[in-house]
Formats: C-alpha cells, sequence, structure tokens
C-alpha cells in the first residue's frame, strides 16, 4: 500500500484548494474508489497485474505539483509490476519509490541519448511481495542489418525477467519512436524487429515474453499492430490510451506456451475521472499561474480554459496507464497432467 504519512506533516491542513492535506487526502480516495471498482475488487487470488505507462516527461521540465506525485503512486501501487516510459529524472523515480514503500523494488536504464532518445529512460517497477525478479537484465541490442541503415531502435528496448507463483516471464519495455523521418526505421519496422525477435526468444526459452510500452500506434488498424501480431503476438483489445480517447499508443502484448498465457482481463485507467478532472479546472489557475517559470513563458496564461487540458498532462500524462491480468498459479493442470499419466 502507498505512503500516506507525509500527508500529516507536510502540507497544510485543509480541503479546500490544492496542495492541501485534506484536499489530497479527498482525491485519493476518489482515486482508490476507481481503481478498486476496476483492478482490487475484481482481481483473482492467484493473478497478477501487469501495468505500462508513459508518465509524461518525468520529470524533465516544469516540477510536478507535490501531489501528483501521490497519485501517480497510488495508480502504480494497484499494479504487482509496472513499465514506465519518458522518464527524465532519476530524483523523480526516487522519489516516487519512496511513496509507494519498501516492499517496491526498481530497475531503471541509462538515458538514450539526445536525438531519437530524447534523453529519456525506462524503468520497470515491481511489488516485492508479489514478483520476484530473476537476476536478468539488459538493453535489446540488434543484430546488424535488422533496421535499415544498421541502426538500433531509437529507444533501447530495455528487458528483465521475473516470476511470480508459478508464472515465469520476460518484459520487454518500449518507447517506438514517434516522429518519422525520411530514409529512418519506421514505427512499424522498430515494433516489427523487436517483436520478431521476442517471439524468437520465447520459442527457444519456452517461455512467456511480453513486449509492453508505448508502441505509438494509431489504431487497430495500424501497420505496427500488424507488426505485433504478424510475429506471433496476442495483443489485447485494451482501448484507446491517449485522453482524447482516439489513439491506441499504449499496448500489452505477449507471446510464449499457450497453457502459460492465459489472460483474465485488462483494462486503461482513465484517472482525469478522478484527480485533475475538468470540474476542478478552476481551482488549480492560481497555482498555476504562480509556478508558471522556465521553460514556460513566465508569463500568464491567456487562455486558462483553453490550457488546462494539457497542463494537467505535465502533472500526470498524456497518456492513461494500460494494464492486464494474467493467470499465475498452474497447479491444478500441473497435477492432472501427474494424474492421466499413463502406468508403465
Amino acid at each position: 500500500m502507498a505512503f500516506y504519512q507525509s500527508l500529516k506533516y507536510a502540507y497544510p491542513r485543509g480541503r479546500t484548494k490544492p496542495g492541501q492535506s485534506g484536499w489530497i487526502a479527498d482525491r485519493l480516495l476518489r482515486l482508490r474508489a476507481l481503481l478498486n471498482g476496476q483492478i482490487t475488487a475484481r482481481r483473482q487470488p492467484n493473478s497478477l497485474i501487469i501495468g505500462s505507462w508513459n508518465i509524461r516527461h518525468f520529470d524533465g521540465g516544469r516540477p510536478r505539483l507535490d501531489e501528483s506525485f501521490h497519485y501517480i503512486a497510488e495508480i502504480i501501487d494497484h499494479f504487482d509490476i509496472c513499465a514506465i516510459q519518458e522518464v527524465k529524472s532519476t530524483e523523480a523515480m526516487a522519489r516516487l519509490m519512496k511513496l509507494l514503500g519498501p516492499n517496491w523494488d526498481y530497475f531503471i536504464n541509462d538515458s538514450s541519448g539526445a536525438g531519437r532518445g530524447n534523453h529519456e529512460r525506462m524503468a520497470f517497477v515491481y511489488n516485492r511481495n508479489r514478483v520476484r525478479f530473476r537476476n536478468l537484465i539488459g538493453e535489446l541490442v540488434l543484430p546488424k542489418g535488422a533496421l535499415p541503415g544498421d541502426e538500433q531502435v531509437g529507444r533501447t528496448p530495455f528487458f528483465a525477467a521475473f516470476q511470480a507463483g508459478w508464472f515465469r516471464f520476460t518484459l520487454c519495455n518500449a518507447h517506438i519512436v514517434f516522429t518519422e523521418e525520411q530514409g529512418r526505421p519506421l514505427r512499424e519496422d522498430e515494433i516489427g524487429v523487436v517483436a520478431r525477435e521476442l517471439a524468437k526468444r520465447a520459442r527457444a526459452e519456452d517461455e512467456v515474453h511480453i513486449f509492453l510500452g508505448d508502441m505509438n500506434i494509431e489504431s487497430r488498424d495500424d501497420a505496427g499492430m500488424a507488426a505485433l501480431t504478424d510475429a506471433g503476438f496476442h495483443v489485447p483489445d485494451i482501448g484507446a490510451t491517449s485522453l482524447t480517447g482516439t489513439k491506441y499508443y499504449d499496448q500489452i502484448a505477449f507471446v510464449g506456451p499457450p497453457s502459460e498465457s492465459h489472460m483474465l482481463t485488462h483494462g486503461v485507467i482513465r484517472w482525469h475521472e478522478a484527480v485533475f478532472t475538468e470540474a476542478e479546472m478552476s481551482d488549480y489557475e492560481e497555482i498555476a499561474q504562480a509556478i508558471r517559470t522556465p521553460p514556460d513563458t513566465g508569463r500568464p496564461y491567456a487562455d486558462w480554459p483553453g490550457t488546462y487540458g494539457d497542463w494537467r498532462t505535465h502533472e500526470m500524462s498524456d497518456h492513461l496507464p494500460v494494464w492486464i491480468e494474467l493467470e499465475v498459479d498452474y497447479s491444478n493442470a500441473y497435477l492432472a497432467d501427474i494424474a492421466q499419466a499413463p502406468i508403465g
């Protein structure tokens, strides 16, 4: 469970304005109700919740409000393991982990550098009470000639091996290029080459491999989606993950032994129904004006109603978190195989 103790001493008392302890607590309660109805109250006892979230510029632009870290931590706390994209600050990750508590751990990869990498990192965050790290971690380096011009994926995919119950699996975290340039690998090129490599490993290791993250897929008919399915991946229809409800940027796809790939359910977390809601736009105007420092212009917002929608994405994200629930207990099937084995 996420830590709330700092709400008692680190914030002014009250519940009428952003930044007050009661205000934050009220919104955490709303967020918990949303998450409980979607995940906690409905999950099966022997299952694994895998999440993925592109947390916009975490935390590389204007610093987020303190309360936003509580909301981000609350969402992640409802997963058992989560892949995060667009990490811009290791300090932000450390702050997030402090709110998640000591039963959580994480791994973070190296910065992708400038250009297509946009100085971004990726992370795996996992609850050690539910998931065990299997001491295998790395970045996916492609063989020569895998992509046009012998290029590598713009943001190097980040993988790690874990186990939950009977379920052994490898996650590969990716943030596929959005802006396409003449003569350079396209989105579907990046998705396809990573998907084929993971599918090959899944067959060789007889183990489920899960390809997840911000793939910048615009629709279910996108060429990037075809690249996933052509490689043999099962891609659940999680739904749109942009706040506009029109783009299918974020995906969780998996490939591996069918007996170990039983998905129970999936979902998208519409955080803006609980925090930074449309109804709260006027409540945040004063605080937004007060903190408008570089990289912002420093001038008051001329059109706050027209700005609020984008402003709140810098507090939370311009992506919605996605998740799937997988079965992780195959003991009944295992015992049934033994019981039905021929004698002699």
